[in-house]
């Protein structure tokens, strides 16, 4: 099989997502991260001054500037789309029209025969003007079930134009993986064998990656998608699985660096200000995670009894998680960060998971609250200093404007610190001025930043007397790690993330 070609349209398609909205500059930073993984071909839009300006600012051979085909009222020489895609200077262009009959005539309001017409205009002109042509048959599988001729007319049209590339689109999510294949086949058999054929999914049925998966195995050979996954509706095939599927699961050579996998979607994820879902394959912090005792066991002495591929394969790495169902096996191998020659029949291992029963019964959380372990297995190992000693902490809230104040009074060897800050709500003040005060103390302090805050209500039948778990996840910019606190005062429950969430750090972190 031939080397598959990528192009990711996270800038174009993805940005139509709800909620998504790139700057200049996440829009360069989003491309040196696709360039630097491998990925072919990196599109985006010109419709508007903002993407006009950013193909000013980066120049690649990689970069593809996109397109509708002709208005039905102008010629190509007059046509400012795309006379805008020539203006973006790329080498490669795509130009998109309608594969299906119906919306021809529904959408464009222009007869079958004037809609092969636009596409053969449009692409015969930009191809004149010395652009690659990769051309996408918009509704291309509604339009091959509605009337098959028609829609490989379109191809074969866009073909004679000058297109190399046809790109089969599933505009609309709703067409199955094995029609998908049947259609690709049939498209492949009937163009000439010079000719790259396409797949451009989107995932309303959630099928996006197997359709496109299917496309490839029935002799695609260029695959359109979004990095994560992202964007308008339900949003397109993810690249990230689809690449990772492709070269591990049916060793197609993809180009793309699998190692930096993991890294890349995260650092696309933190760019688009969205939260990577936690179990999403390969890539997310629990692709790898083991909570039962028995699993836990099982991959510490073979990691592929529970896992499909090495996670080192794609950047990321196996989690053994700490809870209730866990066993010895998964707190001794936490403890060997701590106690290297610690094991799952030390006394210590029973000591802390027995601990860790009891305190979860009590509400807490350590499936992802490392730091919060790692405090408690130093403190029951007598390897726990404290930093320092809380005096007492005072806040007023309902201010006229809304902003909270709090003044926090620590105590650090024998100096008492004070500090009193502003927030917004009680729980930002707490946290500005705790921050404050330690900061005289330990400079170190003022690296870390509190990036998550999660509230969860344990007993609703006790209405506003419950017991609340606070999730507390801090970083500095290098390492990240997640405190937990309960209480039947949120205010506490915070408290005690919050402290923790700095004593993590000040105590080493996770090592003894």
């Amino acid at each position: 099989m031939s080397k598959i070609e990528f192009l990711d349209t996270t800038l174009r398609d993805g940005a139509q997502a709800v909620g998504i909205n790139f700057s200049q500059c996440d829009r360069a930073s989003i491309f040196k991260l696709l360039d630097g993984f491998g990925i072919s071909l990196i599109e985006s839009g010109v419709a508007n001054p903002k993407d006009r300006e950013f193909f000013k600012a980066v120049s690649s051979e990689r970069l593809v500037a996109f397109s509708a085909t002709r208005h039905r009222d102008k010629n190509v020489q007059n046509d400012e789309a795309l006379n805008d895609v020539l203006d973006a200077n790329t080498s490669t262009v795509c130009v998109f029209g309608k594969a299906d009959g119906r919306q021809a005539k529904r959408v464009l309001g222009v007869s079958t025969d004037e809609n092969l017409n636009i596409i053969a205009d449009s692409v015969r002109y930009l191809r004149s003007n010395g652009r690659r042509v990769i051309f996408d048959a918009e509704h291309f599988f509604d339009g091959y079930l509605y009337d098959a001729a028609y829609a490989l007319k379109v191809l074969e049209v866009a073909v004679q134009a000058g297109a190399d590339t046809v790109v089969l689109c599933d505009t609309n999510g709703g067409t199955m993986p094995w029609q998908i294949y049947d259609a690709v086949k049939e498209a492949v058999a009937f163009l000439p064998k010079d000719i790259r054929v396409g797949i451009h999914a989107h995932d309303d049925c959630g099928m996006a990656v197997a359709c496109s998966l299917m496309a490839v195995q029935a002799g695609a050979t260029h695959v359109q998608g979004t990095f994560l996954g992202f964007g308008e509706r339900c949003g397109n095939a993810s690249l990230c699985t689809v690449i990772a599927n492709l070269q591990l699961k049916m060793h197609v050579d993809c180009g793309c660096d699998l190692k930096k996998l993991t890294s890349t979607a995260h650092s696309i994820a933190e760019i688009a200000n969205i939260g990577l879902q936690s179990s999403m394959p390969y890539v997310g912090a629990f692709a790898f995670a083991h909570k039962a005792g028995m699993h836990v066991d099982a991959v510490l002495k073979d990691e592929h009894s529970f896992e499909h591929i090495s996670p080192a394969s794609v950047g990321n790495e196996h989690r053994l998680i700490l809870s209730e169902v866990s066993g010895r096996s998964a707190v001794s191998y936490k403890l060997q960060e701590l106690i290297p020659d610690v094991d799952r029949l030390s006394p210590q291992t029973k000591q802390i998971l027995d601990k860790i029963k009891q305190l979860e019964k009590d509400g807490f959380q350590f499936d992802t609250a490392d730091g919060s372990f790692s405090l408690l297995a130093k403190r029951l190992l007598g390897t726990y200093t404290p930093s320092f000693e809380l005096v007492g902490y005072d806040i007023k809230e309902s201010q006229p404007d809304g902003i909270s104040a709090a003044e926090v009074s620590i105590k650090v060897g024998d100096t008492v610190t004070s500090a009193k800050r502003n927030g917004n709500g009680p729980v930002n003040a707490l946290d500005a001025a705790l921050r404050d005060a330690l900061t005289r103390c330990y400079p170190q302090i003022a690296s870390i930043t509190l990036s998550d805050y999660k509230v969860r209500v344990l007993d609703f039948a006790s209405a506003t007397g419950a017991m609340v778990r606070v999730l507390i996840t801090s970083t500095d910019g290098k390492d990240s790690w997640t405190t937990v606190g309960v209480s039947t005062d949120v205010i506490e429950a915070s408290w005690i993330a919050l402290k923790d969430s700095f004593e993590y750090k000040l105590n080493g972190g996770g090592r003894a």
